[in-house]
């Protein structure tokens, strides 16, 4: 039985309207998604022989039988869950991933130089951030069939576009004549997500309100070549506060927004990267660079079956983990609380997409499936709760920057009686845990 859709609902980087200091604004500098999961197919491309099939959710998440404990899931209601696996209708994340990417612009907002340079501003290191994070196992292709500016018919005004602006009437008729304008020159079949650049001159500037946003897994999109154009990113101008990353990092809000095209959701909230920090480009796509939670990771199906411990049963068990950015080992430790939540552990350090990362350790944060995108569906546990932090580094929320624990430190939950204590490092910079589940507090 297919789920029906959902009422769309959007998430943004702030409460919407509201003008944000300066200081603040790139700290709450996220793009919006809308998402609706409703089940289509996963992914449209056409493979390279040879190539993986590229899927996100059962067909390419690595479990085992052990595994079913750790495996939370949302209710129907939630419309972009934690849950593992993913459900159907998002882009593939394995193997080739084909991303077309157009250049858009509009009589009120010419295109500012060559389309290319825009193109250029994403790639290739969008590219290169998923083949670091994903250890190879995603191979995007962004392609341009197109090169210069595809003009739209009507002006930006025209359209109407605001920020969290739901896919009628405004971004409807906007995606239509984006078809219609790309159509003679591009089969939409060949491809598994669309990339949608548009010139920055179009709309406000970032530092008074985001525009960027993402259609995922609708399958009521308006359709091209017979296939709806369910997976689609919109990208306007990027945030730069002066803080001389800009040219370095502002490319993150596309592997942001395309993490939505694979069905993850928004870990920031209203209040901003509170929750999470810098601990996962879903979270702060902004200032230093970052990568994803091993949990995401899994989800994505970048992680093997031997790579994830799941530990539901009581006792103590111990788990050598080797650092999240490192190819290869144990990375992530699960201790479900119930069939919508559990607890994460996993090693980071400064190294891959984290270069941020002020305090190697042991992070752990909860995952719940019951809560929406944008809402908080995570939440890192602070090991130095008020210390100010550890980072320097702009734009990054400073207060959770030194949350992992270090070996002798201990993750308690006296109510559900879960220990997590780091026992040691060894000296290839592997950390051991013992996780210990105890008689739940009545």
């Amino acid at each position: 039985m297919q789920p029906q859709p959902q009422r769309p609902r959007s998430y943004g980087s702030g409460p919407p309207g509201r003008r944000i200091p300066r200081r603040r604004l790139a700290a709450l500098a996220c793009v919006t998604a809308l998402t609706f999961t409703v089940s289509t197919s996963a992914g449209t491309g056409h493979l390279a022989p040879g190539a993986t099939t590229a899927g996100a959710g059962p067909i390419s998440l690595s479990r085992t039988s052990a595994h079913g404990p750790c495996m939370i899931r949302g209710a129907r209601e939630v419309q972009m869950s934690e849950g593992i696996p993913t459900t159907d209708g998002y882009a593939g994340s394995t193997g080739t991933v084909r991303a077309l990417t157009l250049m858009i612009d509009f009589s009120d907002a010419p295109g500012e130089g060559k389309a290319l340079d825009r193109y250029r501003e994403f790639f290739p290191q969008t590219r290169h951030w998923f083949r670091t994070s994903s250890y190879g196992r995603l191979d995007y292709r962004p392609e341009t069939p197109i090169p210069e500016w595809l003009r739209m018919p009507k002006s930006f005004h025209e359209y109407g576009i605001e920020r969290g602006a739901p896919f009628d009437p405004g971004y409807r008729a906007l995606v239509q004549d984006l078809v219609a304008a790309a159509d003679p020159r591009v089969d939409f079949r060949e491809y598994d997500l669309v990339n949608v650049l548009v010139t920055p001159n179009a709309g406000p500037s970032a530092l008074d309100t985001v525009l960027s946003v993402t259609f995922a897994g609708n399958p009521e999109a308006p359709r091209a070549d017979g296939i709806p154009v369910a997976n689609a990113s919109f990208v306007y101008s990027r945030q730069d506060d002066g803080s001389g990353s800009y040219g370095r990092t502002g490319y993150r809000v596309l592997p942001h927004e395309n993490g939505h095209v694979f069905g993850l959701p928004d870990l920031y909230t209203a209040e901003g990267g509170g929750a999470v920090g810098h601990w996962d480009i879903m979270s702060e796509d902004w200032g230093a660079n970052n990568d994803l939670l091993g949990w995401h990771k899994w989800k994505l199906g970048w992680l093997d079956a031997a790579q994830v411990h799941c530990v539901s049963t009581p006792g103590t068990t111990e788990h050598t983990l080797t650092p999240l950015a490192r190819a290869g080992g144990s990375k992530l430790v699960v201790v479900p609380l119930d069939s919508r939540s559990g607890y994460a552990v996993e090693l980071r350090t400064r190294a891959g997409n984290d270069e941020s990362v002020c305090r190697p350790g042991i992070l752990v944060y909860k995952v719940d499936a019951e809560v929406d995108t944008g809402m908080g569906p995570v939440t890192v546990y602070d090991s130095r709760r008020d210390s100010g932090g550890c980072t320097r580094a702009p734009n990054v929320h400073a207060e959770l920057s030194d949350a992992p624990y270090a070996p002798g430190e201990t993750f308690r939950d006296p109510r559900r009686g879960i220990v997590i204590r780091v026992v040691e490092a060894d000296p290839a910079g592997d950390y051991r845990v013992r996780v210990t589940r105890g008689q739940p507090r009545t």
